[in-house]
């Protein structure tokens, strides 16, 4: 008995040694997963459809709050849409809101479109953009319904990709994040991040048909929400992209990416409050998917690569520094692959740039995990929330 428990005791860095290994030859995988779903997936030409076959209506809900320098060039590509049929629902919380008179202007100049505009939503949960979209759900009168947020930028053929993936048995069809070409180091870490870290998840999740839903642009079945009382059934959360897609797909629907990335284009766009919607998603990601604490942090590149160059020294006696060197080389250039194919472009940077943002980005990600754990409130513009397990919020406001 003691012999045994005294070897058990003796094997243990041997055993973690060779989980660092494992985890990182899975972590390789993925990276070659990603880049070869995403030279297949993204960036596929659309089909014309042929007249003689009718496309379904669209419901676009937009909720709007404050005034963006680049709210009226985002909404304006969505009066300018190559799709026969679509309504536009705008949906603002407050009638003095900066967004209003932008909206009116746009509505007034595309008179053709078919656009309304809803002010003062409807209390039905403690998620505000839920509130802010429910009268506007309510009024929509088309079989499919596309959430979009306010920094999306559309185009013109990109409501007929979202549709040509919306198969028999798909619930849902929603772009993966990504960003539209701005200036700036900002930018060029934001752009780093959706490109690699969170395109690499995306990707080798939606290979696998793992829920990665995000709702910033997003098109579903109507009906599939009506069957469970709607929107605002929804409310309760703040991740209600998650649990939207949880819904559909615990209904054996299928969720799928379309072949255009969603193009972010907020016009404030400063590295600080970038890394605050990031520990924000970080601390709804710990709330809904408790299993997330251990694996996020080991899926960093430096945290991944000390500890398997400490292991592959161990057990195999390699050179740690040369190893972790090498490691570096390989994650950077993967992920300069994997973001070349996403921008499906010339990088609006220069590669020194990218080998910045790349660095920022990767040894920052790990402070930036941790700062999240030990605050678990949460800040949504002038709001405060507290998650319990499984995702449900509470409006921590008045108590602070």
């Amino acid at each position: 008995m003691w012999w045994n428990a005294s070897n058990v005791i003796t094997n243990i860095p041997e055993c973690l040694a060779l989980f660092f290994i494992i985890f990182w030859l899975g972590i390789r995988t993925m990276h070659f997963m990603a880049v070869v779903y995403a030279k297949y997936r993204l960036h596929r030409r659309v089909e014309k459809t042929c007249p003689e076959t009718p496309l379904p209506g669209i419901s676009i809900l937009k909720p709007l709050t404050g005034c963006d320098p680049n709210l009226y060039s985002n909404l304006e590509t969505f009066f300018v849409m190559n799709y026969p049929t679509y309504e536009l629902l705008f949906c603002i919380e407050n009638e003095l809101d900066d967004a209003v008179p932008i909206v009116r202007q746009l509505i007034e100049k595309y008179k053709h479109v078919n656009a309304s505009l809803f002010i003062g939503g409807e209390q039905v949960g403690i998620n505000p953009k839920i509130n802010n979209m429910q009268t506007g759900y309510s009024a929509a009168k088309y079989e499919l319904i596309m959430i979009s947020d306010a920094g999306i930028r559309l185009k013109e053929d990109t409501l007929l990709d979202m549709v040509q993936h919306l198969t028999e048995n798909t619930g849902i069809v929603h772009q993966m994040p990504f960003t539209y070409d701005r200036e700036g180091f900002a930018a060029t870490y934001e752009k780093i991040f959706f490109g690699t870290i969170m395109a690499r998840m995306y990707l080798v999740a939606d290979l696998l048909r793992i829920n990665c839903h995000t709702g910033m642009s997003t098109l579903m079945r109507k009906k599939l929400l009506d069957e469970v009382g709607g929107l605002r059934t929804f409310g309760v959360y703040l991740a209600e992209d998650f649990f939207i897609a949880k819904s559909i797909t615990d209904r054996k629907w299928r969720i799928r990416i379309s072949s255009q990335p969603a193009l972010q284009n907020s016009g404030f766009c400063e590295v600080t409050a970038f890394q605050a919607r990031l520990a924000r998603w970080i601390k709804l990601r710990l709330a809904m998917v408790p299993l997330t604490t251990v694996i996020e942090p080991l899926s960093e590149c430096v945290l991944l690569g000390a500890a398997t160059s400490w292991a592959t020294h161990f057990l195999l006696r390699w050179d740690p520094l040369v190893f972790f060197m090498v490691h570096l080389l390989l994650w950077f250039l993967c992920d300069f692959i994997l973001l070349s194919i996403i921008q499906h472009g010339t990088l609006p940077f220069s590669k020194f740039e990218f080998v910045l943002g790349w660095l920022f980005r990767e040894f920052t990600g790990l402070p930036l995990f941790l700062h999240a754990v030990k605050d678990p409130q949460i800040q949504w513009r002038s709001r405060s929330y507290r998650l319990r397990w499984g995702g449900v919020a509470e409006d921590f406001t008045k108590k602070v």
